[in-house]
């Protein structure tokens, strides 16, 4: 449809709550307070008894350290407090939150062990050792339920800052689209500001938010605050807003207490790649190039032997059964072999545990013509007949991959990376698919974890490159136990 200047939504017509602008988050700290200072006590108190223990008439045996856990528990929550672990831009998504608790209970403890060190304090060991470790995992133990909480609240459109898009109109819907993909970020875009020029030409969009012309200037951009209970206004590039602009709509939002986020035209660019350095008055973004080499390229090769070679011994047990049962169920070898591409482009073969009849792969190329996607990078056979009842279930649950540790192991493959594919397949690459190949293909990735085989080419390749550009050994860890998730869930299986 053609987009006209709409008019703003009159206040029982705002999306999102009903509730005051500021009054979730003072309820979700609130809440995060006290369950913050029950995981305190629980871990200190804990500690204290697992050490010390208890008389037999109840009281306590040791005086001194009553002090210290009381001081203890005090100074824990005042330090998760000003480390802002309960800030309402941290609270939902991303690892901020998270860090911000290791790191203000990190700080505390340290401080606790340099004061008795100096002081020559003999502080006992086993209650420090004790009530560190059980009141941070108690307290990322706790923050993580309470996410899973805020995050459905934001899926059904409550507790989130509700935001004004400025920018031109193809860089304020791609914003608008992006914000709504990610609804546990906490941002609900209510309006978009454009310029006029481009608004009065005429734009085809179904955002279904009030779309908005502006000149120059801030004075059209705070009627639209004050109309549709702003809280957040994002910037993106194409804003009818020059630098004196800019300066001035920032005080003027500082005085209503309303964040100012910019939104520079970068996408599937990760926090980690992305450093600021103020010259001038101006803050410059650095993008970092994206490099697995040096140490970093050797962390994760140990992580992958250290964790394939603990996997493949603890499942042993699991290779026995599924090989009798694939031996035993039909005709032909336990294992599978294919040539795959993996890094730079070389072949190597690919260890599975049979899921199909003999000679499946003859029947392959009659199968794609037939659903009419021979000519697709990604492929997949519905309701494929090469698949034996035993490789079905193996499939469903991915159990027929297990093999591929070994490659792992031999470093042929990693834990995480893009998913190898043919050589028919490669072949189809474009010159952005090809930077799949920048790094050992894997058992597991991010499209896997995000839909598996119910994702499109191009929502895939995106997903991959994602990885491909933004690499850590932490990313490696989060995605491997969303596999276990994504697994058990059997979502997009074959």
């Amino acid at each position: 449809m053609k987009v006209e200047p709409l008019q703003t939504a009159k206040q029982g017509e705002r999306l999102g709550t009903p509730q005051g602008a500021d009054s979730w988050r003072r309820k979700y700290a609130g809440r995060l307070q006290v369950i913050d200072a029950a995981v305190v006590v629980w871990a200190v108190a804990g500690a204290f008894g697992v050490r010390f223990g208890f008389a037999d008439n109840g009281s306590i045996q040791d005086g001194d350290y009553i002090l210290l856990s009381l001081a203890l528990i005090v100074v824990w929550c005042l330090m998760l407090a000003y480390w802002g672990t309960r800030e309402a831009r941290i609270l939902g998504a991303g690892s901020e939150e998270y860090k911000r608790v290791i790191a203000a209970s990190g700080w505390l403890f340290g401080f606790v062990a340099v004061i008795s060190y100096a002081l020559k304090i003999d502080t006992a060991r086993g209650f420090v050792g004790l009530a560190f470790p059980a009141g941070v995992i108690g307290l990322l133990a706790a923050r993580w339920l309470m996410r899973q909480h805020l995050t459905v609240d934001r899926k059904n459109g409550h507790s989130s800052s509700r935001v004004l898009i400025i920018g031109s109109l193809s860089s304020a819907e791609h914003l608008v689209r992006s914000l709504r993909s990610q609804p546990a970020a906490g941002y609900l875009p209510v309006a978009v500001h454009v310029p006029s020029l481009e608004l009065n030409a005429g734009y085809a969009s179904d955002l279904g938010i009030p779309i908005t012309a502006t000149e120059r200037g801030v004075g059209s951009v705070l009627m639209a605050i004050e109309s549709e209970g702003i809280d957040a206004v994002a910037i993106s590039s194409g804003a009818p807003l020059g630098p004196t602009d800019l300066r001035q709509l920032g005080w003027e939002l500082a005085a209503r207490d309303i964040g100012m986020i910019l939104a520079p035209a970068l996408t599937d660019v990760a926090g980690p790649r992305i450093h600021t350095q103020p010259v001038a008055g101006l803050p410059l973004i650095h993008v970092s190039t994206p490099k697995l080499t040096g140490g970093k390229k050797v962390a994760k090769r140990v992580f992958d032997v250290v964790v394939a070679g603990t996997l493949t011994l603890g499942l042993l047990p699991v290779f026995v059964v599924i090989a009798a049962l694939v031996r035993s169920t039909s005709r032909g070898p336990v294992f599978y072999m294919q040539e795959r591409i993996g890094l730079r482009g070389t072949s190597f073969r690919m260890l599975k545990f049979r899921s199909m009849k003999v000679n499946a792969d003859a029947e392959l190329q009659r199968l794609l013509a037939e659903q009419g996607s021979a000519d697709k990078p990604l492929f997949k056979i519905e309701n494929d007949p090469r698949i034996t009842p035993v490789g079905r279930i193996l499939r469903k649950y991915s159990l027929d991959e297990l093999p591929q540790l070994l490659n792992v192991i031999g470093g042929s493959m990693s834990l995480v990376g893009p998913r190898p594919q043919r050589e028919s397949e490669v072949a189809l690459y474009d010159d952005a698919a090809h930077r799949r190949l920048y790094v050992n293909p894997g058992m597991s990735g991010l499209w896997q974890v995000s839909g598996r085989s119910n994702l499109t080419w191009e929502e895939s390749i995106r997903l991959d490159l994602y990885y491909v550009e933004n690499w850590s050994l932490m990313g490696d860890v989060v995605i491997l136990l969303k596999t276990f998730k994504a697994v058990f869930a059997s979502t997009g299986a074959v």
